[in-house]
């Protein structure tokens, strides 16, 4: 699997960190887990294949999740990059995910799901197993942010294992499900002293990754509080018992079963 952070901010405004998206590929699949509001630009400046997406995740409906995702089907509608497409791009959600897609479509008459390759709208529902793509076997649990938040468990035919949080108040449902992955991508929103009980702070998310087992874990979804902050130091005061890297726009990664590297 290869990993491209494309957003490591939060709904507000930063210099450095886009709203949150992240570029996976497997086995010569691309995928987009969830596709914040500036993705889609974000896509053209790393230089990624952005007319040959597969699928795209969409974990809430939060507008710093999924509002690049109307802005992409309005480019592909009429991009001469993408007039000879024939295979399909899978949307997939949770329970009102359809309704989101046909409401975007309806906005100005943009006629949003007319484009020139079939499109497939999913929803899926919590811990029922599915085929993203051929190749990629995935389930979704429910996590305490929105009602219709899910994280995402993704695995390979080599058995390389992805587990992408996404926006995530504390459960220990969510060690469990991620028990031991290849990479645990969860968001670690504040420093300390949170503002809602629909985030993480730092603390709770090492708790959750020492909990888990990773092999590797990541952070991301911050706030600006974290911008003067010593992360390495931080993150070694708890003891995490695994690498954790920063999520940095731009960063990527390449793991798999057997190992890993940047």
């Amino acid at each position: 699997m290869k990993l491209v952070v494309l957003g490591s901010g939060t709904a507000n405004p930063h210099p450095r960190r886009s709203s949150a998206a992240f570029w996976l590929e497997v086995g010569g699949h691309k995928v987009m887990l969830d596709f914040g509001a500036s993705a889609l630009h974000r896509v053209a400046q790393e230089g990624l294949d952005w007319p040959n997406i597969d699928a795209v995740w969409i974990s809430h409906f939060h507008l710093d999740h999924c509002g690049g995702l109307p802005a992409y089907l309005f480019a592909s509608r009429r991009s001469p990059d993408l007039h000879e497409r024939k295979k399909p791009l899978h949307l997939i959600g949770g329970t009102g995910f359809r309704q989101l897609v046909e409401r975007f479509d309806q906005i100005s008459n943009h006629k949003l799901l007319d484009q020139p390759f079939p499109l497939e709208i999913r929803e899926v529902e919590p811990l029922e197993k599915f085929v993203m793509l051929p190749g990629m076997n995935a389930i979704a649990m429910s996590t305490p942010h929105t009602d219709e938040s899910m994280a995402i468990r993704i695995e390979d035919t080599d058995g390389t294992t992805l587990v992408y949080t996404s926006d995530t108040g504390f459960g220990k449902g969510v060690a469990a499900f991620a028990r031991e992955v290849d990479l645990l991508i969860i968001e670690s929103s504040y420093l300390r002293d949170k503002k809602t009980p629909k985030h993480l702070e730092l603390a709770e998310a090492i708790y959750l990754i020492r909990k888990a087992r990773p092999k590797r874990a990541m952070l991301t979804h911050f706030y600006a509080e974290w911008d003067d902050v010593d992360f390495s130091s931080e993150v070694a005061n708890l003891a995490p018992k695994c690498e954790v890297i920063e999520a940095v726009d731009g960063l990527v990664l390449n793991f798999s079963k057997e190992g890993a590297s940047d």
